[in-house]
């Protein structure tokens, strides 16, 4: 059973906890686990978590001093963004993947507002492995929504999300084990 939830100041959420079925989630997370060139990037510190990226051919994501230069999708990948496609009602163009290996790594609250995500960017994301807290902060109200991202969900952000919300996945002291985050984004380019 998907929600749909409405944020103050016209952000939107759809969280679907039963995205993937368990059989396709467990595949999915062991051939990506295995098969994907992880990197840690970051300037002088690098970022707590590893991350990879697969885009249509000329798309490059910026954040954080990083550019990312897109590797060609994968045919299990192009399966999941279509299905991702599908329940969100968006396109996507571009997909950072992030591995987080246990509690310590994380990544702070932050809005996926780069320019070059256009006005109102709809974000996708689809949690693999261990379940892991993430929290949604008002920029100015600082009211917080956390969720228990479930293995095999789906968490899309629409709206003004970007604009007044900042999310993040915090460190833990609690013992997990792996977890991958599949994050879709539509990256506006010149051509």
């Amino acid at each position: 059973m998907a929600d749909r939830i409405t944020l103050r100041d016209g952000g939107t959420l759809f969280y679907d906890a039963t995205f993937l079925t368990r059989e396709a989630t467990d595949a999915l997370f062991e051939c990506l686990r295995t098969g994907t060139p992880w990197t840690q990037e970051g300037g002088g510190r690098p970022f707590p978590r590893l991350t990879a990226y697969h885009a249509d051919a000329g798309v490059r994501y910026s954040y954080s001093g990083v550019t990312h230069e897109a590797m060609e999708w994968t045919p299990e990948l192009r399966e999941v963004k279509r299905r991702v496609e599908e329940a969100s009602g968006a396109t996507f163009n571009s997909l950072l993947l992030n591995l987080y290996r246990g509690g310590r790594d994380s990544i702070g609250f932050h809005a996926d507002d780069e320019p070059e995500l256009g006005t109102n960017p709809i974000v996708a994301s689809v949690s693999l492995g261990a379940v892991r807290t993430f929290v949604l902060k008002h920029r100015t109200a600082k009211e917080k929504l956390t969720f228990e991202l479930a293995h095999g969900s789906l968490l899309v952000m629409g709206g003004t999300c970007q604009h007044f919300w900042l999310h993040g996945v915090p460190k833990t002291e609690a013992a997990v084990g792996e977890r991958i985050n599949l994050t879709f984004r539509k990256i506006i380019t010149d051509t």
